[in-house]
């Protein structure tokens, strides 16, 4: 059973203490269109979580571990899963930048690992982040704006692959058809690095899918 931390959010109508959870660690009970129930202790936590970690557990049963954001509203507490302390690191560097709310965070997560965010604020490519869902143009300028002091993009600079927008382009239409975030990265990284037309991306990759 987690042992619950105690803090005391201020401005918050009716809650005087709220338990902080930072992590948890049990069974994974079900599982739902963007959220998990992780059951630990007999008690079962609902959990929103990264579309790419959801897609990862295969079923129900399986150990998982979780490191949590909870995230306090007037008349709400939900909690918010990472696969890593890195993830949700990033996580609440999102929740920093004003108007981004846990949804949109979590979307961006859902969309690209922490390394293809970084890389993408390092170069500044806005219009690669813009087509994250629930992020439009406007906020994806001004959360490149507020992160690239924030979120260490030298460090990945050397090492991280450059997302370009035909890259972007190939993982969408993947995902369109019906395969996850993490199974198009893993396909768009199979791909040869040379230049080509995104259709031809796109059918070497359901090759590599076919060969898998």
């Amino acid at each position: 059973m987690p042992k619950p931390v105690r803090s005391y959010p201020s401005g918050v109508p009716g809650f005087r203490k709220a338990t902080m959870i930072a992590r948890l660690k049990g069974r994974l009970e079900a599982k739902g269109e963007n959220h998990a129930i992780v059951e630990v202790g007999g008690i079962g936590f609902k959990v929103y979580v990264p579309a790419s970690l959801l897609d990862s557990w295969e079923g129900a049963g399986r150990e998982v571990e979780l490191f949590t954001h909870l995230h306090v509203r007037e008349n709400e507490l939900s909690l918010y899963g990472c696969g890593s302390q890195e993830e949700l690191v990033v996580f609440e560097l999102l929740l920093s930048v004003s108007g981004v709310g846990p949804k949109v965070a979590l979307s961006v997560l859902s969309a690209m690992p922490p390394d293809s965010l970084r890389t993408i604020v390092a170069q500044e490519n806005a219009e690669a982040l813009a087509r994250v869902p629930g992020i439009g143009p406007k906020t994806a300028k001004k959360l490149i704006f507020d992160l690239k002091d924030k979120i260490g993009v030298g460090v990945v600079l050397a090492a991280a692959p450059v997302l370009t927008d035909a890259d972007a382009e190939v993982i969408a239409a993947l995902t369109t058809l019906g395969y996850s975030v993490v199974e198009a990265q893993a396909a768009l990284q199979s791909l040869p690095r040379e230049e080509m037309e995104i259709e031809e991306k796109v059918r070497l990759a359901l090759a590599y899918f076919a060969r898998a």
